[in-house]
């Protein structure tokens, strides 16, 4: 039908500049998920589903948590999510999309300037789009770049807060952010500094709290940790003092007019929550295979960046997708990323290390690298 070709002439084009996506079976190795600690097919959480299952945690919420849809699996996670992670108050949303747009679309107002990374995730830009402050780009890892962005805009007339939105560790580089330095960079001009631990919670700090676990508590800093990554689960955690999660409950769209996640997905958290705690040799053994890893990926182009992180920039589109084919027909599950989720011109291999490979693995895709 016609109504669909322009739709046909976009994918087409998206094909010619090699850069259309399909959706694949995951296959071979795991050198692809952010399960890094192992937890999400690791049968660790069967018992806690079980058991809430036992004794009558539904499945599905029924509703928005401001209606019948608030259950006290919700609760429970995010009074013990406060208490783990040292923060005044939880809340739990869907996803850390979802949590990312509600924090920037609905808290800072028409006054405010929000200061990102230029490196910052897609969700963030997305809840700038949904609010009304002023928005600027900082050099990546620059604390310099968003000292000098608030300046600017203070001189400019700016009356309102600044806030800094920044990642403790990139998804796509695996490089941590200078955290501390930001942190001053927060004190000095009154401004929130906003801080998403996805890719280092579960990994990263005692317990697996983070690499922002010393801000835990402070008055303008605001964490988030999702709960699909390390955690093995699904949903997310926004971590914050209490007036920051009431603003949410009041103001957060996506958490005002959205389903409940499902209470019995809060009852697996909480698992994971006391995995992380007892269990500390999982983060330990990722940890051993990290090292392994820039020892023998290094040799073969591999960015070592001390995270579980490890990408391989190729550059061009067409040859990053045509490596990742040959290692996952090679039994590597090994993918290709492509602008514009990273930068014009460094298309890579991102290999992501998790309990779910061994270091014998990691061996055999070196030598499939070499």
């Amino acid at each position: 039908m016609a109504i669909l070709d322009q739709y046909r002439t976009q994918l087409a084009r998206l094909g010619d500049e090699q850069r259309l996506r399909r959706l694949i079976p995951r296959t071979g190795l795991d050198f692809s998920s952010n399960d890094y600690l192992g937890i999400a097919g690791s049968g660790a959480l069967d018992g806690a589903i079980s058991e809430a299952l036992d004794r009558g945690v539904p499945v599905g919420a029924g509703g928005s948590r401001l209606l019948r849809g608030n259950h006290p699996e919700h609760e429970q996670l995010e009074a013990e999510a406060a208490r783990h992670f040292g923060a005044e108050s939880a809340i739990f949303m869907a996803n850390g999309f979802t949590a990312n747009c509600a924090i920037f679309g609905n808290i800072p107002d028409r006054h405010d300037l929000i200061v990102h990374d230029s490196l910052i995730h897609a969700s963030v830009h997305d809840g700038m789009r949904l609010g009304f402050a002023a928005k600027a780009s900082a050099t990546h890892n620059d604390p310099q770049a968003f000292d000098d962005a608030i300046t600017a805009w203070r001189n400019g007339g700016g009356k309102g807060r600044a806030w800094i939105a920044v990642e403790s560790l990139y998804s796509m580089d695996g490089n941590f952010a200078p955290i501390a330095d930001l942190a001053e960079v927060a004190d000095r001009h009154d401004a929130f500094l906003v801080i998403d631990e996805a890719h280092a919670a579960g990994v990263f700090g005692s317990g697996g709290r983070g690499l922002s676990e010393d801000l835990a508590n402070r008055e303008n800093v605001i964490r988030l940790v999702t709960c699909g990554k390390a955690l093995g689960c699904e949903g997310a955690l926004v971590l914050a003092p209490k007036i920051i999660t009431d603003m949410l409950v009041n103001r957060g769209r996506g958490f005002i007019f959205s389903t409940a996640p499902s209470p019995l997905m809060a009852a697996a958290v909480r698992a994971s929550l006391r995995l992380l705690e007892t269990e500390p040799e999982r983060q330990a053994a990722l940890h051993r295979l990290i090292a392994i890893a820039g020892e023998c990926l290094a040799p073969c182009g591999a960015t070592v960046t001390g995270s579980q992180i490890l990408p391989l920039i190729i550059g061009d589109d067409g040859e990053t997708m045509r490596t990742a084919t040959r290692l996952q027909a090679a039994g590597f599950d090994v993918r290709g990323i492509r602008p514009p989720t990273v930068p014009k011109g460094t298309s890579r291999l991102r290999i992501s290390i998790t309990l779910n490979i061994d270091a014998g693995a990691i061996a055999k895709l070196a030598e499939a690298l070499a």
